[in-house]
């Protein structure tokens, strides 16, 4: 690829992200290309459907999910308080884009769902948290991942649609870590 060509693919993907956490991943791809500073035809040239654009912007984004469940991990104190910055973490990024939580969320465990990829991300990352806590003898029995990825979609839905800040959400949060973690 040119490297103009790669310079308006890599804008049209950082443009993107702002818009559609902006305005829903449903904005209008006209915005996006408007934004970036290139006509409609450089950008259906570079990503021909909506799903191509959310893949590429998701290629970046399931590296991004990655590094914040090392940085959950690393968070000073015990099983608890990694469990409760991965949970932060999770409402952050599903609430990254307007009314994405409640599409990621519904979609779970659909493997038909377009979000497919999206969920796998997010469910393997809390997997990957749980695992560790039950590595460390402080999981419960019979805790479901997917369950899990529900009810911190269900918070992080909430979060989105009432704009409540991280603040408020942690009670919510705090509540799930009970339910999952050893008394």
């Amino acid at each position: 690829m040119r490297a103009d060509a790669q310079r308006n693919r890599d804008r049209l993907i950082e443009v993107a992200h702002e818009v559609f956490r902006e305005r829903g991943l449903d904005a209008p791809l006209d915005e996006v290309a408007r934004r970036a500073g290139v006509g409609p035809g450089t950008l259906y040239r570079h990503f021909p459907t909506r799903e191509a654009l959310h893949e590429a912007i998701m290629a970046t984004w399931i590296e991004e999910v990655a590094g914040q469940v090392e940085k959950a991990m690393a968070t000073e104190g015990g099983c608890r308080e990694k469990l409760l910055a991965w949970f932060e973490e999770y409402v952050a990024l599903l609430t990254r884009h307007q009314g994405a939580a409640a599409k990621i969320t519904a979609s779970l465990g659909c493997q038909d769902s377009p979000l497919r990829t999206k969920c796998q991300t997010y469910a393997d990352a809390n997997e990957s948290v749980l695992a560790e806590m039950a590595d460390n003898g402080v999981l419960r029995e019979g805790v479901d991942n997917l369950d899990v990825c529900r009810l911190l979609g269900g918070v992080a839905t909430m979060a989105d649609q009432s704009s409540l800040a991280p603040e408020d959400v942690r009670p919510m949060l705090d509540v799930i870590a009970n339910g999952v973690l050893k008394a």
